[in-house]
């Protein structure tokens, strides 16, 4: 015992001491898409407020790939140091649950990385062409019922973020609708802006500009009250439709982080958050901050995951 004493002090001391210096170079962050779109658009500001608050750089880089698979792989498998963080989506689990459906083994799974903070949670927008004679959610479920299986709507791709919300609405209101899947969240709006598609389903910062011009007409949301940018939109669950889903941004790290590090990187996360420059940042761009340190990120996390699993599920193959 004698001879290990000193060894197990060490090892105390090197976690102690590493976690003090905390960052001790660069933190890596990585964005699991091409540049653009709502991780970005948390990423980029993270990273000028994380290098004023270390003095060490913060550079982001993208890693796309596998509907955010590939860079969230990447973190999943780095050293559990503190230094590399995910910022995502709920991309994170929907690849997971479509890979179930198809019997596919995943690039990761969700052991491998621990959450650190919520960043925002804006829920799903539903918006349609002008030219759609539906002014509200009832005429929408009206006229898609008189006319099964014709109207389209388009989403960023199959089992996404903007296609599992609105299976779980057409399923909650018993409609036919045909799919129209895109590349991406901004093809999406294009081809509803087109009139080559009549619904989609968004974030409110994509489409709040189309339907301020009157390009596209906003009928609910999937959140649990109305959105500040668009205050006059209801929540389906008002319209009784007990749907819920949010697209929000996330940061997690490599699993197995030592406790001591993992609490100074919360701490500096937390900082970030309330800085002006960042808050400034998304609500520039009409994202609604909403900071939740790990212990609450996780409760809602697990309570989104499990909403969203189901409707993967019940979608099965397609």
């Amino acid at each position: 015992m004698k001879r290990l004493l000193p060894a197990v002090i060490l090892g105390f001391a090197s976690v102690f001491g590493y976690a003090q210096d905390f960052p001790s170079r660069a933190i890596n962050i990585t964005v699991p898409n091409p540049p653009g779109g709502m991780n970005q658009i948390h990423a980029q500001p993270l990273s000028a407020v994380i290098e004023k608050l270390t003095s060490q750089p913060a550079p982001v880089v993208n890693r796309p790939g596998g509907t955010a698979a590939v860079g969230t792989a990447y973190v999943a498998n780095q050293p559990a140091d503190g230094h590399n963080i995910l910022v995502t989506t709920p991309n994170l689990y929907l690849v997971i649950e479509k890979d179930k459906v198809y019997g596919v083994k995943s690039p990761f799974s969700l052991d491998q990385i621990a959450p650190v903070a919520l960043l925002s949670a804006d829920p799903l927008t539903m918006v349609v062409h002008p030219s759609l004679p539906a002014k509200n959610v009832k005429e929408l479920v009206a006229l898609a019922k008189s006319r099964p299986g014709e109207l389209v709507f388009s989403s960023s791709g199959p089992y996404g973020i903007t296609h599992t919300p609105m299976a779980m609405f057409i399923d909650a209101a018993g409609l036919k609708m045909r799919h129209l899947p895109t590349t991406g969240g901004g093809p999406a709006i294009t081809q509803a802006l087109g009139g080559h598609s009549q619904v989609t389903a968004s974030g409110p910062a994509a489409v709040y500009p189309h339907v301020k011009s009157g390009k596209l007409r906003a009928l609910a949301n999937w959140g649990v009250k109305p959105h500040p940018a668009l205050p006059d939109v209801k929540p389906l669950k008002d319209l009784g439709y007990d749907v819920e889903a949010y697209l929000w941004v996330g940061l997690f790290t490599a699993a197995g982080t030592p406790e001591p590090t993992m609490n100074k990187l919360r701490e500096l996360i937390r900082k970030a958050a309330a800085d002006p420059l960042f808050k400034q940042a998304l609500e520039n761009v009409q994202v609604v901050p909403d900071y939740r340190d790990a212990p609450e990120f996780k409760k809602f996390f697990d309570a989104d995951y499990k909403r969203m699993a189901a409707v993967v599920k019940k979608m099965g193959k397609i």
